[in-house]
């Protein structure tokens, strides 16, 4: 088996309804554009307050993906 290198990049996701909906919106996102995904990681979750309410949930994701270096 061949050596690996995977980078890890950091998204923060949102959403309106669920700390759970912010973290998929972010690897929904990444996925469009990285190939290959392997780890997602819920580093960090906090809410968006607006006149002291809740306006979004966020949640901060790494996420690895395999390095394909030229």
């Amino acid at each position: 088996m061949a050596d690996s290198v995977y980078k890890i990049i950091e998204l923060v996701g949102t959403s309106t309804e669920s700390w759970e909906k912010a973290a998929v919106a972010a690897i929904e996102l990444a996925s469009k554009s990285l190939r290959d995904l392997r780890i997602a990681e819920i580093s960090e979750l906090d809410i968006q307050l607006e006149n002291g309410k809740i306006h979004a949930y966020r949640a901060k994701v790494k996420l690895s993906f395999k390095y394909e270096g030229s």
